[in-house]
């Protein structure tokens, strides 16, 4: 009995492994799978969020883009006081047992960034909401974090009271920022970015805590980016001192003995 030869299939016959030649001159190749969608965002609005006027885009970008291009250096000290106000004192409002500032209201904040990037500063009413402030500070996230752990941290903000002046303090786009009486740069306001509630989103059942993203679990262009995404995120009292200042005091889940971070917003 003779064997007949099989019958020759066309590529892409069910059944059929694929070629893997290579594709003959002018075949368009076959299209790409389709990107994983970005991760659903279901944070909240902020309860006291209110419309605020239109700002202009292009003078945000502007102020960005300037932002940017300002040196991580090292300046004369700052015009804030630096002094730490200690447990019980006027300065930083009345202690309680429990370590937090008798009036002040409670707010959550996240420091996060990548080792050799900015870090970014966001607060929220809640871990489950948008950010109501957001600051990217002229600092990278590596040399924060390291100096974090030795020392306690004073971050003190200031800009310039203008004639007129009606934004509220918290609005104010442009920032100089000192650490410890050092001044390191510059501090921008901006509007969440999608990265930015990415972060939030991932974060969103951490009350306290620190630790790292996986650069995989990112939904970012891998291309700049170097290693993890490095977060911590703690409790903070906010202090109203006036329209021209506030504060804002990291407290300890461990109860000891005053804050380890202490942020400070001054309009001159």
């Amino acid at each position: 009995m003779s064997i007949q030869p099989p019958t020759p299939r066309t590529p892409g016959t069910p059944g059929t492994p694929l070629s893997t030649s290579p594709l003959p001159e002018g075949t368009i190749p076959p299209p790409s799978p389709p990107r994983t969608p970005r991760m659903a965002i279901t944070l909240a609005q902020p309860s006291a969020k209110k419309k605020k006027p239109p700002r202009s885009t292009r003078a945000m970008r502007a102020v960005r883009s300037l932002f940017r291009s300002f040196p991580i250096i090292g300046s004369p000290a700052c015009r804030f006081p630096t002094s730490v106000p200690r447990a019980g004192s006027s300065a930083g409002g009345a202690r309680q047992h429990d370590g937090h500032v008798h009036g002040a209201s409670r707010t959550t904040g996240t420091l996060f960034g990548y080792r050799k990037a900015r870090i970014t500063l966001a607060f929220q009413e809640n871990p489950g909401s948008v950010p109501d402030l957001l600051l990217e500070l002229a600092m990278p996230t590596g040399k924060f974090m390291q100096e974090m752990g030795a020392e306690h941290l004073r971050i003190a903000l200031e800009c310039e009271k203008k004639a007129g002046e009606r934004a509220k303090l918290l609005e104010e786009p442009l920032w100089t920022a000192y650490v410890n009486g050092r001044k390191i740069g510059y501090a921008v306001r901006r509007d969440p970015s999608d990265d930015d509630l990415t972060v939030m989103q991932l974060l969103h059942t951490v009350s306290v805590g620190a630790g790292v993203l996986p650069s995989d679990m990112m939904e970012v262009d891998k291309q700049g980016v170097d290693g993890d995404l490095a977060y911590m995120r703690a409790h903070f009292d906010r202090v109203v001192g006036s329209k021209d200042s506030e504060s804002f005091y990291m407290l300890n889940p461990d109860g000891n003995n005053g804050p380890e971070l202490s942020i400070f917003f001054i309009r001159i």
